[in-house]
């Protein structure tokens, strides 16, 4: 049965009616045409479909769109602003930090989950979170340049403050 769920998504109100039990990755790509977050495994294992919800990566393919009733979910398309990326995309960018590309979204936001709920995150942090996620490309070198441009990023950004 159809209920009605609210949330803010990408930093705007969302409300939606729909089966509570539906994925929220089957919800963003279908009903909200967010198809920047990608299906994988449907398990949770790969990690391609990764959204931030209250700040945390989480799999989206294994969170019922009931579970973001009332909470924050964060997307890869939320994460532009006027215009420019985000430092996490632009490290991945400028390492070409990819080669399909499927799983990069997934990778990004697990990298931002990691450094919002850390910002003194360290490169041993990051991977650790990135060990959760799958990239069957084998584009791993590229990834780990990335996270340390990151990490070389947020160091300068403490020196800054």
């Amino acid at each position: 049965m159809d209920a009605p769920i609210g949330f803010t998504l990408n930093g705007k109100p969302q409300a939606i009616v729909t089966d509570p039990d539906r994925s929220l990755l089957e919800v963003l790509r279908e009903d909200l045409h967010l198809t920047g977050t990608k299906f994988g495994c449907g398990e949770g294992a790969c990690r391609a479909c990764t959204v931030l919800i209250n700040g945390e990566p989480t799999p989206s393919c294994l969170a019922p769109v009931s579970a973001v009733n009332g909470q924050t979910v964060l997307t890869i398309e939320g994460l532009e602003r006027n215009g420019h990326l985000h430092p996490v995309q632009e490290a991945f960018l400028t390492e070409g930090a990819f080669q399909c590309g499927y799983c990069t979204a997934g990778m990004i936001m697990g990298v931002i989950g990691v450094t919002r709920r850390n910002p003194h995150a360290t490169e041993h942090d990051i991977f650790a979170e990135l060990d959760h996620h799958i990239c069957r490309c084998g584009s791993y070198v590229k990834y780990r340049a990335a996270v340390r441009r990151v990490v070389d990023l947020t160091q300068i950004e403490k020196r800054r403050a």
